[in-house]
C-alpha cells in the first residue's frame, strides 16, 4: 500500500476509533480491522525475507474474508417514472411478468415510498441517507449552490459500491445514473463522482449518465469512454441493458466466481421519452379507450380483489386543475390513447428485460442466493406529459403549447403509427400518470401525497426469505435499502471510508418484517420534500404540503410569488386512511402545528434549507448550471460534449466562426447541439449551406443559400442576437466576409434542448437535429473543418 502521510481525520475520530492523530493511513497496525475504517488495512505478508534466497521463505499471503460464509449476491432493479397503480402485479393495467415472478417467490411492500423525483431517490438508495443530506435535493441539472442541492454525493456518505467493494464485492451498474454533476459529463472529467469514479466506487458501468435520453440511440458511455450504438432498427436500450448485464455476469463467473456481486440494474424507463417498438405498444391496442378516469376505477377495484390495499381504502378524488377525460374532444382522443399504450408496451419490455438477467442467474444456479430488491419506480408515474405531447421537454423549459402542434408536427411524420419512433419524444397525458398512481392523489414530483412518492417493493431471496403473498405494510423508504443488505451481511457502516468521517445513516433496516407481515414497523419518522412540496411521516401520522409547482400545468400559478410560510398543510391518520382520502387538519390543529414545526426541525438538519430551493432555476433561468466560459476553440476532434457544458448555442447571443475546406458538391454536418427532440445544425447539402433551428419538433426554422459554395477554402460565421431566454433570435449566416443569407427564430429555448444529447464538430450523433438528413446520419462532414471559434456576447 502506497504510504500516505494524510491522517484519517483522526482528531475528530480518534476518540471513537481509539487511534492517534498522528496516525497515517500506511500504518496497518494503527487501523481497525473491524470494518469501522474502510478500506481495510492490508493483510501483512507471511513471508520471510533474508539477504539471500536459501535463507528466505516466500509464503503467499491470504486474504481474510470480512463476509458472512456464502454471502449473498444482491440485485436492485429500478424502474423509472411508473407509479403504484401501473403493475398488473398488484392491479394495475400493465403486464409486469418479472415484477410478478419476484413478488411471487418472496414479499411484496405497500407502504414503501421514495423521494418524489429521480437524482435524490437514487442518490437516498445508494447511500442509505436522506437525499438532502447527501447534497441531493433535485435533479443534477438543477443543482443550485446550496449545501443540500450541489447534486454531489459528499465523501462524508459512502455508497453501497464503495462500502460493500471494500468487503470483497464485485461491483456493477448498468442504465440511468442521473448522480453525476451535469459539468463533471465531459471527457475531461473529473470522474470522481462518474459511478465508477472513487467517490461512487462502482467496477464497471455501462449506461448514461444524464437523466434520460433516447431508447434508440442512447448517449452510452462504458466506464469512462463514449460508446455509440449502431444505427439498427432492431436496437433498443432496454434490450441492451440486458444483454450487457448478462455479459457482465458470465464474464464474473468466468474470472471471479468466489465473490459476491452487487448488481445495480436501472434502464430509463418508463421515463419520457417513451420509445418502444410498435408491436408492443400494439399489445394495449384498445385497452385505454374510456379514458383514465374509467382506468382508475378499474385498477381501484383490482387492487382491493388482490388484497394490495386494505378493504376500506378510499379512492382519491382528481385534482380541479387537471382535466377529465369527459373533457377531452374526440378527435383528439386517438392520440391520447395511443400514447399511454406505447407507454405501457414501454414499461412492459423493461420489465421482460429485467427478467433476462433474473433468467441468467438461474442459468448459472445462483439464483437461490440473490437477495434481490426490485423497485418499481424511481417516484410516482410522470405528469410532466401535461396534455400529451410529442416533446417532453416543452414542459420543462417552460414554453407554451398547444395540442395542435403537436398533431401537426405529428401528421408530417406518419401520424399515430410514428409515437414511439426515433423522431418522436412522446410522453403521456397528465391525467394517466394520474390513473397510474392509484388510488393515491398527484403524480411525481409532488412529496406531499404518495402519487408522488409510493413505489412497490418486491424482494426475493430463495435461500433467506421465505415467500409470503400478504403485503408488508410496514411504512419504509428508499434509503432503507442501504442498511437492509449492511444488516444482512452483519456490516457495521463504517465511520471513516477513506479518510472522510461519515455522516449517520437514515434509513431503517427492512430485515425485521421478512419472517412477519405483522410485525410492528420500526420506522417511526420521514420527511419528504421536492421543489417545495413537502410532508412528514410520524408514527402513523402524515402531515404536508402541496406546494407552488403543478407538474401538470406548463405555467403553476403564483410560482414567482411563492411563499412557504403561507402554504395551508393537511394531516393524515394513515392507520385508518391509506389513501390519504381524509384530511383531519381542522380536527387536529395542535397534532398538525407540532409536525410542521417538526418538519422544519429535520429539514434543517438534512440541509433542506431554503425550503424550495429546486425551483430556483425556473425562477431565475440565468443561473442555470453552465461551465464558466465565454470562449471556446474547437475542431473536428470535437463530439459528445453535453449540452449543459457546451456553448449556449440557440439559447444566447453567440458568434461562430467555421474555418473548413470544402470539396465539390460538399455534403455533411459543419456543427450540431441536440437532437431530434430540439436543437440547431448548420450543415452543407450537394454545397448549398443549411442553418436549421429545431424548437422540440412542434415548430422548425430554416434557412439555405440560394447559391452554393464553391470549392475550397472558406470562413463561414453564424452570428446568433438573443435578447432574453426563450426570445426570438436573428440569426445571420456569412461567408468569407459577406452576409449570404438571415433567419428570424419566432422564439427560442430558453433552458436545454435535451438531458443528454450532445454538441459536436463536423457530424452529428446520437439521434439528428434535423430529419433532413434523418437517413443520412450520422452525416459526417466530406471536407476538413480547421477551427470552429465560439464567442458568447
Amino acid at each position: 500500500m502506497r504510504r500516505q502521510t494524510l491522517t484519517l481525520r483522526l482528531a475528530v475520530l480518534g476518540f471513537t476509533l481509539g487511534l492517534s492523530a498522528t496516525t497515517t493511513i500506511a500504518d496497518p497496525v494503527a487501523v481497525p480491522n473491524d470494518g469501522s475504517v474502510l478500506p481495510f488495512p492490508p493483510t501483512p505478508s507471511a513471508s520471510v525475507a533474508a539477504p539471500t534466497l536459501q535463507e528466505s521463505k516466500m509464503i503467499r499471503r491470504v486474504e481474510k474474508s470480512h463476509l458472512p460464509a456464502d454471502a449473498p449476491n444482491i440485485l436492485i432493479i429500478l424502474l423509472d417514472d411508473v407509479g403504484f397503480g401501473l403493475p398488473d402485479t398488484y392491479g394495475g393495467p400493465i403486464h409486469t411478468p418479472t415484477l410478478s415472478r419476484i413478488a411471487n417467490d418472496g414479499l411484496s411492500y405497500n407502504a414503501f415510498h421514495t423521494t418524489a423525483i429521480c437524482s435524490p431517490t437514487r442518490a437516498a438508495l445508494l447511500t442509505g441517507r436522506n437525499h438532502q443530506r447527501v447534497g441531493s435535493g433535485t435533479i443534477a441539472e438543477r443543482a443550485v449552490d446550496w449545501d443540500g442541492y450541489t447534486g454531489v454525493i459528499p465523501r462524508t456518505a459512502a455508497t453501497l459500491p464503495k462500502v460493500l467493494g471494500a468487503y470483497g464485492y464485485k461491483t456493477a451498474a448498468f442504465g440511468k445514473w442521473h448522480n453525476t454533476p451535469a459539468t463533471a459529463t465531459t471527457a475531461m472529467g473529473p470522474f470522481t463522482l462518474w459511478p465508477t469514479g472513487e467517490g461512487i466506487g462502482f467496477d464497471y458501468f455501462y449506461g448514461f449518465l444524464a437523466g434520460e435520453t433516447s431508447q434508440w440511440e442512447p448517449r452510452l458511455v462504458e466506464n469512462l469512454n463514449p460508446v455509440e450504438p449502431p444505427h439498427d432498427p432492431t436496437y433498443h436500450l432496454s434490450e441492451d441493458l440486458a444483454d450487457q448485464a448478462v455479459g457482465w455476469l458470465r464474464k464474473h463467473r468466468a474470472y471471479t466466481p468466489d465473490k459476491p456481486f452487487f448488481l445495480y440494474w436501472a434502464p430509463g424507463a418508463g421515463h419520457g421519452p417513451h420509445h418502444i417498438f410498435k408491436e408492443w405498444a400494439d399489445k394495449y391496442a384498445g385497452q385505454f379507450d374510456d379514458g383514465w378516469d374509467a382506468l382508475r376505477e378499474r385498477t381501484f377495484a383490482r387492487q382491493k380483489a388482490l388484497g394490495w390495499i386494505p378493504p376500506d381504502t378510499r379512492l382519491t378524488p382528481r385534482a380541479a386543475s387537471m382535466a377529465a377525460w369527459d373533457s377531452i374532444p374526440e378527435a383528439e382522443r386517438p392520440f391520447q390513447r395511443r400514447l399511454m399504450e406505447v407507454f405501457a408496451g414501454f414499461v412492459e419490455h423493461a420489465d421482460v428485460q429485467a427478467g433476462r438477467v433474473i433468467d441468467e442467474l438461474e442459468r448459472l444456479g445462483i439464483r437461490d442466493n440473490t437477495l434481490v430488491f426490485y423497485v418499481f419506480g424511481d417516484n410516482g408515474a410522470s405528469a410532466e406529459g401535461q396534455s400529451g405531447t410529442i416533446s417532453e421537454l416543452l414542459a420543462q423549459n417552460g414554453i407554451p403549447n398547444t395540442l395542435d402542434q403537436h398533431l401537426a408536427a405529428l401528421d408530417q411524420l406518419g401520424g399515430l403509427d410514428a409515437l414511439g419512433g426515433p423522431q418522436m419524444d412522446n410522453m403521456v397525458h397528465a391525467g394517466w400518470a394520474w390513473a397510474g398512481d392509484t388510488p393515491f392523489q398527484h403524480t411525481k414530483l409532488i412529496a406531499s401525497h404518495f402519487g408522488g412518492t409510493r413505489n412497490p417493493l418486491a424482494i426475493s431471496w430463495p435461500k433467506g426469505i421465505q415467500p409470503d403473498k400478504t403485503p408488508r405494510p410496514q411504512f419504509h423508504h428508499v434509503n432503507d435499502i442501504a442498511p437492509t443488505i449492511y444488516e444482512i451481511l452483519g456490516i457495521a457502516p463504517p465511520q471513516v471510508v477513506d479518510g472522510f468521517a461519515q455522516d449517520p445513516i437514515d434509513g431503517t433496516s427492512l430485515a425485521y418484517s421478512f419472517a412477519d407481515a405483522k410485525a410492528p414497523g420500526r420506522k417511526h419518522s420521514q420527511y419528504f420534500d421536492n421543489n417545495g412540496s413537502r410532508g412528514l411521516f410520524q408514527d402513523g401520522w402524515f402531515a404536508g404540503t402541496f406546494g407552488p409547482l403543478t407538474p401538470w400545468l406548463t405555467v403553476s400559478p403564483g410560482l414567482a410569488t411563492w411563499d412557504s410560510r403561507q402554504d395551508v398543510w393537511e394531516l393524515y391518520d394513515l392507520r385508518s386512511d391509506f389513501s390519504q382520502a381524509v384530511n383531519l387538519a381542522d380536527r387536529e390543529p395542535q397534532r398538525l402545528e407540532t409536525m410542521k414545526a417538526d418538519f422544519l426541525k429535520v429539514a434543517e438538519e438534512n440541509k433542506a434549507f431554503p425550503i424550495g430551493a429546486g425551483i430556483w432555476l425556473r425562477l431565475h433561468p440565468e443561473d442555470r448550471v453552465k461551465t464558466p466560459y465565454n470562449h471556446w476553440e474547437f475542431d473536428a476532434s470535437t463530439t459528445r460534449m453535453p449540452e449543459f457544458t457546451a456553448p449556449g448555442l440557440g439559447r444566447e447571443s453567440t458568434h461562430v466562426t467555421i474555418d473548413a475546406e470544402l470539396g465539390e458538391q460538399a455534403s455533411g454536418v459543419l456543427y450540431a447541439l441536440g437532437g431530434a427532440s430540439g436543437g440547431l445544425t448548420l450543415y452543407l447539402d450537394r454545397g448549398h449551406l443549411v442553418y436549421e433551428y429545431n424548437m422540440m419538433i412542434i415548430e422548425r426554422y430554416g434557412v439555405a443559400t440560394a447559391d452554393k459554395l464553391a470549392p475550397g477554402k472558406h470562413r463561414i460565421e453564424v452570428d446568433t442576437t438573443i435578447a432574453k431566454p426563450g426570445a426570438p433570435a436573428e440569426v445571420v449566416i456569412s461567408v468569407d466576409g459577406s452576409e449570404v443569407t438571415r433567419t428570424t427564430v419566432a422564439r427560442t429555448v430558453p433552458a436545454a434542448f435535451t438531458a443528454s444529447e450532445t454538441f459536436d464538430v463536423g457530424v452529428d450523433l446520437g439521434s439528428p437535429v434535423s430529419r433532413d438528413y434523418f437517413e443520412r446520419r450520422p452525416f459526417r462532414f466530406d471536407g476538413k473543418i480547421a477551427r470552429v471559434l465560439v464567442e458568447a456576447r
